[in-house]
């Protein structure tokens, strides 16, 4: 049994959930995870931060937006459909237009995550309305029934497990389970979710814990790419990746992968496929334990933007001792992740990519050490085989970016990633640069 996830775009009208009805129907007895309508989730953070602002009206009118938006998907999904499958799945979305509206009566308490479950919840209906209009012996799951975080916000794996197996024992003659992604409960039962992505996550995890063939990820772009389509020409999709180099570009800005997904899959040796909706006879990327059998080779690029440097200075640093320990204790005590760092006898500079507490992190950092911050900037990621004694491909990289003014370099924390701190304004220039040097 494989798991199969899609994303907002591949169901984001009509006509593309009849799409991937067809595909998933053509493909076995699998697991279907679906992330929220293009445009939904969006759509309910609006209502909810009008609710926030205690703005009832404003989150009504959003809503009635929403509903007519439906009410088009509506006529066209089940165009020569039998009604009562119609009137089934327009009922099943009313309840959650319902539960959204119940929230504008009242005042506004912990209401957003309930709020946001809604988009999964109505794109799972009108999948599960289409395919038993169709024939399909097909079944929807609640992930609200087995898919848990715990208090530190960490999937409860265990759990996970032991509520989705009978589950799925239960419902053993369907041809097809549906379930949402992104949507789960927390430690103390409440709605919570996975964050942005999280659908890719809630694939991930019930792949592992159901012990799956493969997991799919379809989006709307075949694969992953050894470069950002969006700045570069003629990219091309990498037929195979390894976990870690998946990993480093999920993180480092690759957007169709979410960083978090990868993990599950990778400890339990489940190979994830990306594929493209649009165009599913493409080939697409597969990801798995086993190095490419071509070695030294660079396979893609990847640039993650709204990037802060810090660069913290001591004339005392020579010899002291806890330095660095008082330095990184500061930004755990705010819960700021570090991505990149570079350390030198006076001094070290390290980049974030959550400045919400910058001016205290830099105050405290002040007490013992002169600070400097540079906003706007952009990590550049190459990630391929680069072992250090692989010698000359970190040069090849180092050729490309030569035009180009270099804030940070970091390389030799990982084999399989060397990342360069550039200014926002450089960043398509660095991008073009790399892959007439790396792939042309």
């Amino acid at each position: 049994m494989k798991v199969m996830k899609f994303g907002g775009t591949s169901v984001g009208s009509a006509q593309r959930i009849k799409n991937v009805a067809k595909l998933i129907t053509e493909r076995g007895r699998n697991i279907v995870v679906l992330s929220a309508m293009a445009g939904t989730t969006n759509t309910l953070v609006e209502i909810s931060e009008y609710l926030k602002c205690g703005n009832a009206d404003g989150a009504k009118e959003t809503l009635n937006g929403l509903i007519r938006k439906y009410s088009v998907v509506f006529e066209e999904l089940f165009e020569g459909c039998d009604e009562q499958y119609k009137s089934a799945t327009i009922n099943a979305v009313n309840e959650c237009f319902g539960t959204i509206r119940n929230f504008t009566e009242t005042p506004y308490s912990t209401a957003e995550k309930t709020i946001l479950a809604q988009g999964e919840k109505m794109s799972t209906a009108l999948m599960n309305g289409y395919l038993q209009s169709q024939g399909v012996k097909v079944v929807m799951i609640d992930a609200l029934d087995f898919m848990r975080i715990d208090a530190n916000l960490e999937p409860e794996i265990g759990f996970i497990r032991d509520r989705i197996t009978p589950l799925l024992t239960r419902h053993a003659e369907a041809d097809l389970i549906l379930t949402q992604g992104y949507i789960c409960r927390n430690s103390t039962g409440g709605i919570d979710n996975l964050q942005r992505g999280g659908s890719d996550l809630t694939a991930s995890l019930i792949g592992a814990a159901i012990n799956a063939e493969e997991i799919e990820i379809w989006t709307d772009i075949d694969g992953m790419h050894n470069n950002d389509p969006r700045y570069v020409e003629d990219t091309k999709p990498v037929s195979h990746l390894h976990f870690e180099e998946a990993a480093e570009l999920a993180y480092f800005g690759a957007k169709i992968l979410h960083p978090a997904c990868v993990l599950p899959a990778k400890l339990n040796n489940i190979p994830v496929r990306l594929l493209n909706t649009m165009q599913p006879e493409a080939q697409g990327t597969i990801i798995d334990n086993q190095f490419s059998a071509s070695q030294k080779v660079i396979k893609a690029v990847a640039a993650k933007d709204n990037i802060t440097a810090i660069k913290i200075k001591s004339g005392r640093m020579l010899l002291a001792y806890g330095f660095l320990h008082k330095v990184f204790e500061i930004f755990e005590t705010y819960k700021v992740p570090i991505d990149m760092i570079a350390t030198s006898e006076v001094g070290v500079s390290v980049t974030i990519d959550d400045d919400r507490n910058l001016q205290a992190i830099v105050d405290e950092l002040k007490k013992f050490a002169t600070v400097t911050v540079d906003k706007d900037m952009v990590i550049i990621c190459v990630v391929g085989d680069l072992v250090w004694h692989n010698s000359g491909l970190e040069t090849l990289a180092l050729d490309a970016m030569r035009d180009i003014p270099v804030r940070m370099i970091s390389y030799g924390g990982s084999d399989h990633n060397i990342s360069f701190l550039i200014r926002k304004e450089d960043k398509v220039s660095a991008l073009n640069s790399l892959s007439n040097q790396l792939f042309k």
